[in-house]
């Protein structure tokens, strides 16, 4: 068996990792639900291949044909005449292959040619499903492997012979392919992490890796820059078994007296650069976003990793801390505390940046070990699939809740603004241009907006209203109104529990229209028999006959001399009340004059018996001169 699995073998030349012996590599996968036929309706898991374009967020539909020759897809379909390509108003056509001779990546650039929009692959033996990826590292520099944009999927053996016996019957397979619950999206932020490398002498799978680098930096900063993402690095390291410490290889490939090491770059220790390069400028870009993300500004690391690529690499021998220092520096970071995070790559003890590293390799959750470079992990899943920007992007976009996407999401890069075409087929109130249309990354979904602080209410597919507080600055609530001759009136109501009601003087839904009462004909107002009636928009006016004047509190007629004389009567009654205030008024004042007098003179009469008053004459003093 030619065909890779998705498990990395865990030996380094010689050199073993024993987490390997525990680890749990986890099989990403996504539903696959079979429409038709009847037979074999159902939902059935697949595994996700691990190259091509993933509709991540998305579903793709398509109907499945099996080849009559070249069923394993080893070679090119023009070869046997045979085209996939779907006629127009048709579905996809999905590629079924058997799985054997070569590898799975050949089969889908083979499906692809053809013009499939899919390839399945069906197991050969009955086991749980494993990860289709690409060939080992002498095979993968083929040209084709980063060309691959179909999906691909592993099904089981048991629903192969099922598809395949219902296509032999002559019935039409229809499949839905359906990624959109493939990554988590629990909330309005993404977190993910990429599994790296420094090294840029690998081969293709590292030309990727920097091209990618390049390529995603601008949306990676976007993103991280507004908070929206949350993006960690990571490397890979191994450690050397305690028994090959003081041999060449462990030496040349390891730091820290064998607690950290990589491969060698070129896989020849005689030359080149060694392992141990590779694992310090791994540490120093480990450190340089620590210290990056400290100062708050994580997304520089993007800058350097490129910055890096370009002006450090092994193949012009700069590969090295002098020109990693220059990158560096060129970026505004403190280079004294990058060098202290690196530490002594010679001393006897653990770096706790490198040894944070390989605890974090190891799955915890849903997230299974990381044992292949490179691995992208949304919101703590294993992103399945090429390293291309527009791929990885859709498959952050799809980590997002629905509607809490950034605008960058939903560029017509991206997706298809469903909204667009008949208005998604949700509620639209085309006068006011309100909509309960929102596009999302997964597709249009239809609920009541909010616009201007007032919130709509309804089902959002065939009704919205507004509610709440100034509800009526929104297009009226969605009541009627209507202005006559200078004159207003609404059927709104602030509160939205009174829904729409027509206004005193109106009758009607209050939604759609609202009819003038005639007071007069309906005869509830001016019933006097002197009254005489004349309706007006939203009210109406009462007059009499022969000069009488209207009172509206009584409904009645009253002739203008009554009136007059009523208004004598009452100036008479309040000249009378008016003079007998003035008369209390007066007497109040006498009364106080006189108390006062009073008062004066008593107070006079008890002190004169005392003392001699200025008015008086004095008084003669008696002295005794007798004896005692």
């Amino acid at each position: 068996m030619r065909e890779k699995l998705g498990i990395l073998v865990c030996v380094l030349v010689f050199v073993s990792w024993s987490s390997c012996v525990v680890g749990r590599f986890v099989v990403e996968k996504n539903s696959l639900k079979v429409t038709s036929p009847n037979p074999l309706k159902g939902v059935y898991e697949c595994a996700i291949g691990n190259f091509g374009v993933p509709q991540y967020g998305g579903t793709l539909v398509g109907t499945v044909v099996y080849p009559q020759a070249n069923q394993k897809a080893c070679k090119n379909f023009e070869d046997f005449s045979v085209s996939f390509k779907s006629k127009p108003g048709g579905l996809p056509t999905f590629l079924l292959a058997d799985r054997g001779d070569c590898f799975f990546t050949l089969k889908a650039w083979n499906a692809q040619n053809g013009g499939a929009a899919a390839i399945l692959v069906a197991d050969d033996k009955f086991e749980p499903l494993i990860t289709m990826d690409n060939p080992e590292e002498e095979n993968a520099d083929a040209d084709y492997l980063q060309k691959i944009t179909i999906p691909s999927a592993l099904i089981s053996k048991s629903l192969g012979d099922s598809i395949r016996k219902a296509l032999s019957d002559k019935d039409m397979v229809n499949i839905k392919l359906d990624w959109t619950e493939a990554l988590p999206h629990p909330d309005e932020r993404v977190e993910y992490e990429l599994w790296t490398n420094s090294n840029d002498e690998c081969g293709p799978k590292c030309d990727s890796q920097i091209e990618f680098a390049k390529s995603f930096k601008g949306a990676a900063q976007i993103l991280e820059r507004k908070g929206y993402t949350q993006f960690t690095p990571h490397y890979i390291t191994w450690y050397c078994p305690e028994a090959f410490l003081v041999s060449k290889q462990c030496k040349s490939q390891c730091i820290n007296h064998g607690r950290y090491c990589a491969p060698d770059p070129e896989q020849d220790f005689s030359r080149g650069y060694d392992g141990k390069d590779v694992v310090i400028q791994n540490l120093r870009q480990a450190c340089f976003f620590k210290v990056a993300n400290e100062s708050g500004k994580p997304w520089l690391w993007w800058d350097y990793v490129t910055d890096f690529g370009i002006r450090c690499p092994m193949k012009e021998k700069k590969y090295n801390e002098e020109c990693a220092n220059k990158v560096i520096e060129s970026l505004g970071v403190d280079l004294k505390n990058i060098q202290s995070c690196v530490g002594d790559p010679g001393a006897d003890k653990e770096n706790p940046v490198l040894k944070a590293e390989q605890d974090a390799q190891i799955g915890k959750g849903s997230r299974g070990d990381v044992t292949i470079l490179p691995t992208l992990v949304i919101n703590q899943r294993q992103y399945r699939g090429k390293l291309d920007k527009g791929a990885v992007l859709k498959a952050i976009c799809s980590g997002f809740q629905e509607t809490t996407e950034p605008a960058i999401c939903l560029s017509e890069d991206v997706e298809t603004n469903e909204c667009l075409e008949n208005n998604g087929g949700c509620w639209q109130d085309k006068t006011a241009n309100i909509t309960a249309c929102q596009d999302t990354f997964r597709g249009r979904v239809c609920e009541c907006p909010i616009v201007q602080g007032v919130k709509f209410v309804g089902d959002g597919y065939t009704h919205c209203q507004a509610s709440g507080p100034l509800r009526c600055e929104i297009n009226n609530g969605g009541c009627w109104k209507q202005t006559q001759n200078g004159k207003t009136y609404s059927a709104c109501v602030d509160d939205h529990t009174k829904g729409c009601n027509c206004p005193p003087g109106f009758k009607g839904d209050g939604v759609n229209s609202c009819e003038d009462i005639n007071e007069c004909k309906e005869k509830v107002a001016c019933q006097c028999s002197d009254c005489k009636c004349k309706n007006t928009w939203g009210s109406y006016d009462c007059s009499c006959n022969g000069g009488s004047i209207y009172m509206q509190e009584h409904d009645t007629c009253i002739s203008a001399t009554v009136e007059s004389s009523v208004r004598l009567s009452m100036g008479g009654i309040f000249f009378i009340i008016l003079c007998l205030a003035a008369v209390g008024v007066c007497a109040y004042a006498v009364y106080k004059y006189r108390i006062r007098r009073y008062m004066d003179s008593e107070i006079r009469a008890i002190m004169a018996q005392y003392m001699p008053l200025d008015n008086q004459g004095e008084i003669p003093t008696h002295v005794s001169h007798g004896n005692i």
